[in-house]
């Protein structure tokens, strides 16, 4: 199976500018007469697609498009070497940082939105990653 990720945005060349500068992704294909725009350099190619605010995301949403900033159960968590250097580059990109950077066993995280409400979180793996809590109050196999 591949993974590809959609990212609805009402500004495209805002969107292209932050995802670039923010997380060293590579602008890759315009599609659809321009109103997407690939992105490549993460593990999975990540889509930025062109939605006006207030447009229904799907036929007879009760809600439509927002892009301030909401919650969401799902979200991009994007792994980094340098957790202090990544923040910065994303803070000098636009985001906004949503707290304080934690330390946990497994590694550092902070969570972040983009200039659009999408919440993102930065992650810097310590020792083995998520397998550093694979027993005792972790997850299991």
């Amino acid at each position: 199976m591949q993974l590809l990720v959609n990212i609805d945005v009402p500004d495209l060349p805002t969107a292209l500018a932050f995802y670039t500068r923010a997380f060293g992704l590579q602008e890759g294909r315009h599609l659809f007469g321009g109103t997407v725009v690939e992105l490549l350099g993460a593990s999975s190619p990540l889509y930025l697609l062109a939605k006006a605010q207030g447009t229904a995301p799907f036929a007879n949403s009760p809600q439509p498009r927002i892009y301030q900033r909401h919650w969401t159960p799902v979200h991009l968590d994007l792994v980094v070497e340098d957790l202090d250097a990544a923040l910065a580059r994303a803070l000098a990109a636009g985001a906004r940082q949503q707290g304080p950077i934690s330390t946990e066993a497994w590694g550092r995280s902070v969570g972040l939105s983009d200039p659009f409400g999408h919440g993102c979180c930065l992650l810097q793996w310590l020792g083995h990653g998520y397998d550093e809590v694979r027993t005792g109050g972790g997850y299991e196999r």
